[in-house]
């Protein structure tokens, strides 16, 4: 089983930067089916490095799953709701990106792919449930990336949606941050003979750089601890992360990582939190390195004096960043609870 694919192509969108991309394309999935009155929509919006395939049904290999969040009878209940998670502009998996033909040059865009914002990668996503007749959401649920893009859906439309499920996330990233990891990510690439400036497609590819990229990825996330549940040898668990490294980079455009990274610059929502007018949950895991507990206090009190209903919850993992998935079962009822609320 997998969730329905399905694709939404609009024209001459325009980027907040003023750029118009003569043709966009947006894959999506679905899960569940459309209310009549097209009131039971729940947007689930995936992570940096994922795809729509989060939402794949039990069996699914996809990186972070959620199908013990997303499903009949899930905290993201398919029997009532109708989930669609789009894939981002600029991403891997089926959506325009760096690897599709430019219209205005019938080549690849390669790394002249207009630059793109968090805003941009959600006015996609507005349009193509536009498309759809869809005019309020239930909600918005997201880990990660996907949490970056329920806070810029909050404070963008603020009237659409009932609540924000932000997970394992932030409402800013550092400019610091953001353009430290640009400049890892582009030091790293440029190192590979056949990146070309990012014109790699016709050069063999940039696999080993992806794959090398991918194994600092996944032991920042937790990989390490996950796999100590059923390794011991530190061999046998260096070749499992390499092999789990390989599969990801060998489905993923370098590109896409480096459109998205660039996105993030100046990423900030906390200015406009007096804009928000849904409810917001916001979970963060203990163990995780890339978005501590300690980012909570000053999230919870910004939410708060900007008269936001909020709440918070910590997940108690081990699993570090990818604990929303690996550890669904420990807050998917607090997520349930947050769905009947609405």
């Amino acid at each position: 089983m997998t969730a329905d694919e399905k694709t939404f192509v609009t024209g001459d969108f325009r980027l907040q930067s003023g750029t118009v991309m003569p043709t966009v394309t947006i894959a999506y999935r679905t899960l569940g089916v459309l209310a009549p009155n097209r009131e039971n929509v729940v947007l689930v919006t995936h992570g940096n490095t994922s795809g729509p395939q989060l939402i794949d049904p039990l069996g699914s290999t996809a990186e972070g799953s959620w199908n013990e969040i997303v499903g009949p009878g899930k905290a993201v209940d398919t029997n009532r709701f109708f989930a669609i998670c789009p894939n981002m502009l600029g991403s891997s998996y089926g959506s325009t990106n760096a690897a599709s033909i430019d219209p205005a040059t019938g080549t690849r865009y390669g790394p002249r792919f207009p630059d793109i914002t968090v805003g941009d990668i959600v006015a996609t996503q507005r349009a193509l449930l536009d498309h759809l007749g869809i005019e309020r959401l239930v909600a918005i649920v997201g880990p990660s990336y996907g949490g970056f893009q329920a806070f810029q859906w909050a404070v963008d439309y603020p009237g659409m949606m009932k609540g924000i499920a932000a997970i394992v996330t932030a409402p800013l990233v550092p400019r610091e941050r953001s353009d430290g990891n640009v400049a890892r990510l582009l030091a790293t690439l440029s190192k590979d003979p056949n990146w070309s400036g990012g014109d790699y497609y016709d050069r063999g590819g940039v696999l080993e750089s992806m794959i090398q990229i991918r194994i600092a990825t996944l032991k920042t996330y937790g990989i390490e601890t996950r796999l100590h549940d059923t390794m011991s040898d530190p061999e046998e668990i260096e070749a499992a992360i390499r092999q789990e490294a390989t599969r990801w980079a060998e489905g993923f455009d370098a590109n896409s990582l480096v459109i998205l990274a660039k996105a993030l610059r100046g990423f900030d929502v906390t200015t406009q939190f007096s804009r928000i007018r849904s409810k917001v949950l916001y979970v963060l895991s203990r163990t995780d390195k890339l978005f501590p507990p300690e980012l909570a206090p000053a999230v919870m009190q910004g939410l708060k004096e900007a008269d936001v209903e909020a709440d918070y919850f910590l997940l108690d993992s081990e699993y570090g960043h990818s604990a929303s998935g690996r550890d669904a079962h420990k807050w998917a009822p607090r997520l349930r609870r947050f769905m009947e609320s609405l």
